[in-house]
């Protein structure tokens, strides 16, 4: 029922864990695992061997070009996206999958929570300049208060991190917008979904542990790309932002 696409980039041990927590996930039945670079090989687990399929890039990709890349393998009706450092706490896919079947929603998404159990700003408002002062002044972090267990909702966005998709939509919508390089894939997709009258839907009933690298606040190179990608984002959608219900 799932095609899975994740992209390490020197990432091995993580994907390794994170390849053991799918073999709990039957409805995976294809996992496309793009090596960005070249490292060590990847564990994978006996069972999940016949589900595989490496892909060797000559040259980096950005996220989403490797994601839209991985989408050429999906022969499924739904294509997942997961990044390397995602821990599966359970198996997240029967309520995620159900939520697609009873919404109009084109994406699916659960809530993460980081190591220490706080749940992490990976639902939120779409930005907005207002948005970011505010957040810069520690106002707000634009993120919606949501609670473990809770109903799902509709969102304007979710992190890229863990994305279930119809792929049907995916497909209508071209997947990722390759101009963007790491950064704001997410939003943009989720903006497009909405354009196209596909819901975003956020399911606080399952839960995922993401181990958040944060490289933008660290690295000057991803500091860059990210505020490249946040310049492309506006010179898109600033005021031409779809209604999120």
């Amino acid at each position: 029922m799932i095609t899975v696409s994740i992209v390490t980039h020197g990432h091995a041990a993580m994907v390794a864990q994170l390849l053991r927590d799918l073999t709990q996930c039957p409805e995976v039945t294809r996992i496309v695992l793009t090596h960005n670079m070249h490292e060590a090989a990847v564990a994978i687990p006996e069972t999940l061997a016949s589900k595989v399929v490496n892909v060797n890039n000559l040259v980096p990709k950005g996220f989403g070009a490797n994601h839209n890349a991985a989408f050429r393998h999906c022969q499924t009706h739904y294509f997942c996206v997961l990044n390397p450092d995602i821990r599966l706490l359970t198996n997240p896919f029967p309520v995620l999958l159900s939520v697609l079947k009873k919404t109009n929603a084109g994406a699916a998404a659960p809530i993460s929570v980081n190591a220490e159990g706080v749940v992490e700003d990976s639902v939120r408002h779409f930005p907005h300049p207002r948005s970011l002062a505010a957040k810069a002044f520690g106002l707000t972090d634009g993120s919606y208060r949501s609670r473990p267990g809770a109903e799902p909702f509709a969102a304007d966005w979710v992190g890229g991190m863990f994305m279930l998709f119809r792929s049907a939509d995916f497909k209508a919508i071209h997947g990722f917008d390759e101009k963007y390089f790491l950064y704001y894939e997410d939003v943009d997709i989720c903006a497009r979904l909405w354009k196209a009258h596909r819901r975003v839907v956020a399911c606080p009933q399952v839960t995922v542990v993401h181990n958040a690298q944060r490289a933008s606040r660290r690295d000057l190179r991803h500091m860059r790309w990210h505020l490249q990608s946040m310049t492309r984002y506006f010179r898109k959608y600033l005021f031409r932002l779809p209604v999120a219900k």
